[in-house]
């Protein structure tokens, strides 16, 4: 709890004072990140390891065993497939991965994430024309915790095409910064166009986070399948958004409740969200 209030006073002061502002300039810029990637790949950053799960309560049991090389293969590991069941029912929609889910309509070209903050689909896939198709559709923001699982899968069946990636700034996601400017659109991020045998065009957008050093993704165009890994983040927290084309789903009403009552509700990877409209 003590660290958590230190971390909140530590981003009021870098979002909404101007000396904090001005820091944060160099803070969001990518070398930072960069710094902090290779060292955390590094085998020296293993000292970390033992804090870090501790502090996050998580236990390993749920993982596959490894001995861990640097911080970074702890924070990417692999967790036990019976730990996160896919569901495969072709017409269910699965959350892609762990995370705290938001759900908003997409009203013409606009999506607004919490009060104060909005940002447009357009700009978050950098003006390709494919985000037409998601007038008036649905966007869903799994935000992830640096304690979730940070491997994300596919949703469904079907086939993809190369891999957009949009260099930009690195805001943390939290919903402090979220107040302030439209992250989503700032910062780091990689979107795949996906053709689903059941939910139609879905476009995911992987969005990188303050020392998040990498969005890797394994495939470039390719066929894929329900469950299979799409890709992971290294450290830090991170989102993962999916655009879903009008009337392709129908939300479970405890999603659509949670987003309404502004909170976000807690997702696991292959968890029922959704499914295709009857």
């Amino acid at each position: 709890m003590a660290k958590r209030s230190r971390e909140s006073k530590s981003l009021r002061f870098l979002y909404r004072t101007g000396v904090g502002r001005f820091c944060l300039k160099g803070l969001t810029a990518r070398w930072p990140s960069r710094l902090a990637g290779r060292y955390l790949d590094s085998r020296v950053s293993r000292v970390h390891i033992s804090r870090f799960i501790n502090h996050n309560g998580i236990d390993l049991k749920d993982y596959e065993e490894q001995k861990y090389a640097s911080f970074n293969e702890c924070f990417c590991r692999r967790i036990l497939p019976e730990k996160r069941p896919i569901d495969y029912t072709p017409t269910t929609l699965i959350a892609p991965c762990d995370g705290l889910l938001s759900v908003y309509p997409i009203s013409d070209d606009t999506v607004l994430p919490i009060k104060q903050s909005q940002y447009t689909v357009s700009e978050l896939l950098n003006n390709d024309p494919i985000w037409e198709r998601y007038r008036d559709g649905l966007c869903l923001v799994f935000r992830l915790c640096v304690h979730h699982y940070h491997r994300y899968h596919y949703l469904d069946n079907g086939t993809k095409g190369e891999n957009v990636f949009i260099p930009g700034k690195l805001h943390t996601v939290r919903p402090i910064a979220l107040e302030s400017r439209a992250v989503f659109t700032q910062n780091c991020r990689e979107y795949t166009v996906m053709e689903t045998e059941n939910f139609g065009t879905v476009t995911q957008v992987e969005v990188g986070a303050m020392l998040v050093g990498k969005i890797h993704n394994h495939h470039g165009a390719a066929t894929f399948k329900r469950g299979e890994e799409k890709g992971l983040f290294l450290y830090g927290g991170s989102t993962v958004v999916l655009l879903l084309e009008k009337q392709r789903a129908t939300l479970l009403p405890e999603v659509q409740m949670a987003t309404a009552d502004g909170a976000e509700m807690p997702v696991q990877l292959g968890q029922k969200i959704g499914a295709v409209p009857c």
